[in-house]
């Protein structure tokens, strides 16, 4: 057992672009400390029995932060999960606890350091409780936390969908077709809507605002009437048409739907309704994937530094948040107990509309 105060970090649920780099922000302040970092592999599994897990320093760390994806591996489900679908939490067996805690002691951790989304998150709040010191590090591509105005990946997602929609303009020119888009947002819009307006998309369609496909085939006939004879549609996967129910799979009595397929119904009732070649197509994982922008690495390398520093004041339970430029730190449960959306009256909804673009909305 070392001498050295022993700190963990871990990542759990979906990956993004920017783990990596949180990683590096919180081996290179541990050690600047003399302090020892442990990752934990694969999330919290990695905290069960025998413990998979690997010793970080700076020389295993350089260069990461550069990289998409994470070197200690994630998994978005497993003895942990803590949320089965919307606002549904489920506790982690008291057992399972217990594994996690030995696990700790014998690598004496004295601090676990969290970087997941509302659901790794409230799992993060549940080991607080079970008396293992926890710092939180907001992750999720979405930008919904209502308690950080920014999380890293999500500057790189959006950025993803403005080249596909870049490309996508090209040969919707050449054809004169619309093209649909089906971007990740399966409570909050953000990606669409800031991905939608950088990217030059005519019609965003967001889970906050309820769309008719009458007002969609409107905006592409208004469109074609003043010359326009393209159109580009960004869909989050989680809009809706009203009255409408979300477009996926089944997961097998998981309490969630694994959303997909929206763009294709959007598609077919704009070429149905208007006469207009309708192609469309779904971005998935290629907005996980990827090295992560600038802001994403310093943003993720800021994040992780302030992980470390709030371990050294002792702010326990609490996450780090972004607000303002400052890299400040909020309680975990003030952070998981509201999603951040799209205010469909907000600057931003407003700010598209002045420019043009429609969002269905009856």
């Amino acid at each position: 057992m070392s001498d050295k105060i022993r700190i963990g970090v871990l990542n759990s649920g979906g990956d993004c672009p920017g783990l990596n780099a949180v990683i590096h922000g919180v081996t290179g302040a541990a050690h600047q400390l003399g302090w020892e970092v442990v990752g934990f592999r694969d999330g919290f599994e990695g905290l069960l029995p025998p413990g998979n897990h690997m010793m970080l320093d700076p020389i295993k760390t350089a260069g990461i932060a550069k990289l998409g994806g994470t070197i200690l591996g994630t998994v978005n489900k497993g003895h942990f999960v803590s949320i089965i679908g919307k606002d549904n939490v489920q506790r982690v067996p008291s057992e399972i606890m217990d594994q996690a805690k030995a696990t700790l002691e014998r690598l004496d951790v004295r601090a676990l350091i969290v970087v997941g989304g509302d659901g790794s998150l409230t799992t993060a709040l549940q080991i607080q409780k079970e008396g293992i010191p926890v710092v939180g590090v907001p992750k999720t591509i979405d930008n919904d936390l209502e308690a950080t105005a920014m999380t890293f990946g999500f500057d790189s997602a959006i950025t993803a969908v403005v080249d596909a929609l870049d490309r996508l303009n090209t040969t919707a020119d050449s054809h004169k077709r619309v093209m649909v888009l089906e971007v990740m947002g399966r409570h909050a819009g953000w990606i669409a809507l800031h991905g939608g307006i950088a990217g030059g998309a005519d019609i965003i369609l967001v889970p906050e605002i309820p769309f008719t496909h009458e007002k969609v085939a409107e905006a592409v006939l208004d469109r074609e009437r003043r010359g326009y004879h393209s159109t580009l549609v960004v869909v989050a996967e989680g809009a809706c048409p009203v009255g409408g129910t979300l477009t996926g799979t089944d997961m097998g009595g998981s309490g969630q739907i694994r959303l997909k397929g929206v763009s294709d119904a959007v598609a077919y009732e704009i070429e149905a309704r208007t006469g207009k070649e309708t192609r469309s197509c779904i971005l998935g994982h290629l907005q996980r994937g990827g090295s992560p922008t600038a802001l994403d690495r310093i943003l993720g390398i800021r994040f992780g530094v302030k992980a470390v520093s709030l371990i050294k004041e002792g702010l326990f339970g609490h996450m780090v948040s972004y607000q303002s430029y400052h890299v400040g730190s909020v309680p975990i449960e003030k952070a998981v107990e509201k999603l951040r959306n799209v205010d469909p009256n907000g600057e931003l909804v407003t700010s598209a509309k002045a420019i043009g673009i429609s969002f269905g909305h009856p």
